[in-house]
């Protein structure tokens, strides 16, 4: 391969990247639009606070979790119900929210906001189902919410089924000695 090499005003030779003796010669035009487009790029690229996003998360996902716990104790307190029934009621209520939340676009406001702690409930697979079962309802009920509604949830689904089938294969295994 021909490598030719430019001798830079400052005496320096200069690849493609800026950098001595790597391969080919980068103009002094071209060193200037790729160090204005890092700036630019610098400049436009947010810069996220990893203990602030940490903290929302956490106040999130505890504010989640601290409402599936009040509607288990009104389940169990006011109407008298067993606590499996009232973990049921819980968990369906819970999922029912977040599809409506979901369908009025408030819980991606919450999702952008608390980010992980938003998605890692079981709040956070319903709105996984809604959000794709809304965004292709305009493709009919077969093509459009039929086709696409498993778009996120189906390799969860997928992943859950095959992992309760592995371990259930290696306790069948380990019970027969």
């Amino acid at each position: 391969m021909h490598k030719k090499k430019q001798k830079q005003t400052d005496g320096k030779e200069l690849d493609r990247m800026g950098k001595k003796g790597t391969g080919e010669v980068m103009t002094q035009q071209q060193k200037q639009r790729n160090d204005a487009y890092n700036a630019y790029v610098e400049q436009v690229t947010p810069t996220h606070n990893l203990w602030a996003n940490m903290g929302k998360a956490f106040v999130l996902g505890g504010a989640i979790c601290l409402l599936g716990q009040v509607i288990t104790a009104i389940a169990m307190n006011v109407f008298a119900l067993d606590q499996e029934s009232a973990s049921m009621w819980c968990s369906l209520l819970l999922v029912l929210l977040s599809v409506i939340l979901t369908s009025c676009n408030v819980y991606g406001l919450l999702a952008n906001w608390g980010g992980a702690g938003a998605l890692v409930p079981i709040t956070g697979f319903a709105n996984g189902v809604c959000a794709s079962a809304v965004e292709f309802q305009k493709e009919g009920q077969v093509f459009g919410i039929g086709c696409q509604i498993f778009k996120i949830a189906g390799p969860v689904i997928l992943y859950g089924i095959f992992s309760s089938w592995v371990l259930g294969v290696i306790y069948w295994i380990i019970q027969l000695f």
